[in-house]
């Protein structure tokens, strides 16, 4: 007797990260909406960044379509973080760090293990650059997971003021390389 079955494969199983491309940016706006309900930023914010910076922007998806989460990262200023919804004119040429500007995951997505891998491949990638740090602000009491991720609470007299607009509980973290 042949035996077929087994456990029914989930449908998040065949996600993987890929690039991000402008047919993303309704769904990356979707789950931006979802993860960050008090830090909004429209469909033009991440536009903006994926036209200054398109080789840091990828979803997390099931081939071309069903985007479960989003990352977007790019050259900035260390010891700063750009305002919240705006448009960058360009790259500062005084860049010194990649800016992970966002992580979010879809609510089925989360739990999933699937930071981890794509925010290693930007440390690997931005090492391999010669960039020396990764730099972000954690907001939602997100501190405790970007530090199990290698990263660092850094406080600056500087970055006190930025941080407001953020929230009370946002803090600039660092990540050497």
């Amino acid at each position: 007797m042949e035996f077929r079955g087994g456990p029914a494969e989930h449908p998040l199983s065949r996600l993987s990260w890929r690039s991000m491309s402008e047919g993303d940016l309704d769904a990356v706006t979707g789950i931006a909406a979802i993860g960050f309900p008090d830090h909004f930023e429209g469909r033009d914010c991440f536009a903006n960044r994926l036209a200054l910076n398109p080789g840091g922007c990828f979803v997390l998806a099931r081939g071309a379509d069903e985007v479960r989460g989003y990352m977007v990262a790019y050259p900035w200023r260390a010891g700063a973080a750009p305002a919240l919804n705006t448009r960058i004119d360009a790259i500062p040429e005084d860049a010194g760090v990649i800016y992970l500007h966002d992580l979010a995951l879809h609510p089925e997505a989360r739990g999933g293990g699937w930071s981890r891998p794509i925010v290693e491949r930007l440390a690997g990638e931005a090492k391999a650059a010669g960039w020396p740090a990764l730099a972000l602000v954690a907001v939602n009491d997100a501190a405790p997971f970007w530090e199990r991720l290698g990263f660092t609470v850094v406080e600056t007299p500087e970055m006190a003021a930025k941080l407001a607009s953020y929230g009370p509980d946002a803090r600039y973290m660092l990540r050497r390389l």
